[in-house]
């Protein structure tokens, strides 16, 4: 959805403009695209791969940074305020095509999942030293798994034996408590529980979301692509109503009284064209709200 994302920032030519997700560029090249000589971009990513992308061009700035550090690094910069917020969530393709990165339960690899390859924390570190209820915690609510308390009690028996390092080594632990025809899927929300514990992602998409009131000029966009139901709840949410729970919060008129609105109720999708040449992009939402 390349198109309708840059559509959604209306970028203005002279407009300051950040990436949150840099990558491998790809968002960042379209945006400079539609900038003028004065206009500017920022791009955030603390991936070390990213690095590799930097793009050569004097409105270009590269943040080797996680984003829920967006305001401070702004100022760093010299910015206060932005015309437009672009944030691509969730993990790239090079992560899951990269097997040595541990994100994928496709190759037989060591259980790191890091982001950032500076951080300490990997998936192993968390499988091998979490406690049965923090672990069945994490299954649950970030791979909304119905049998969390099973799985982690099974993780903690099996590092009995010895310590839980590779990608198939966990994979065989949690085949017992997987069904045939939906084991991918399965597996998919139980990886996706680690990558989201192990790089703190739902805590810092909520610190930066917050950060957006401030660092959005008047009616700047906030344009959020998100991948999973916990992501776009978080998202949805704080587009319609400024929090996280989605409370609104009126006027004695009726106005809802939140710092960001939605531009559209409802997300925007990838159409059956884009899926079928890109089948990943099948659970993709994209979001958009401004600052009032």
């Amino acid at each position: 959805m390349l198109t309708e994302t840059i559509n959604a920032l209306q970028i203005k030519p002279d407009g300051i403009y950040a990436d949150l997700t840099f990558g491998g560029g790809g968002h960042s090249r379209e945006i400079l695209k539609h900038l003028g000589k004065t206009g500017r971009l920022l791009a955030f990513d603390h991936d070390e791969d990213a690095v590799a992308n930097i793009i050569d061009d004097e409105r270009f700035t590269f943040v080797k940074s996680n984003f829920r550090f967006l305001k401070n690094f702004l100022r760093y910069h010299g910015i206060e305020q932005v015309d437009g917020i672009l944030a691509d969530l969730g993990v790239s393709f090079h992560h899951f095509d990269t097997p040595e990165r541990g994100f994928s339960f496709r190759y037989e690899s060591e259980l790191d999942m890091r982001m950032n390859r500076q951080a300490t924390l990997t998936a192993s570190a968390v499988l091998n030293n979490y406690s049965e209820e923090r672990l069945a915690d994490i299954f649950y609510r970030y791979g909304e798994m119905y049998n969390a308390r099973k799985i982690a009690q099974a993780v903690v028996k099996a590092r009995k034996s010895g310590k839980i390092k590779y990608v198939n080594e966990f994979i065989e632990i949690l085949k017992p408590f997987t069904t045939r025809n939906k084991e991918k899927k399965e597996f998919s929300c139980i990886f996706q529980s680690l990558r989201i514990e192990v790089n703190g992602e739902l805590d810092a998409l909520q610190s930066m979301l917050v950060q957006c009131k401030d660092v959005l000029k008047k009616n700047g966009r906030l344009v959020a692509l998100t991948y999973h139901s916990l992501e776009d709840r978080l998202v949805k949410n704080f587009i319609r109503s400024g929090n996280f729970e989605g409370k609104l919060e009126k006027d004695f008129f009726g106005n809802i009284q939140s710092p960001i609105l939605p531009v559209s109720n409802k997300a925007i999708t990838p159409n059956d064209s884009e899926i079928e040449q890109n089948p990943r992009a099948r659970s993709a939402k994209l979001r958009v709200g401004y600052k009032v």
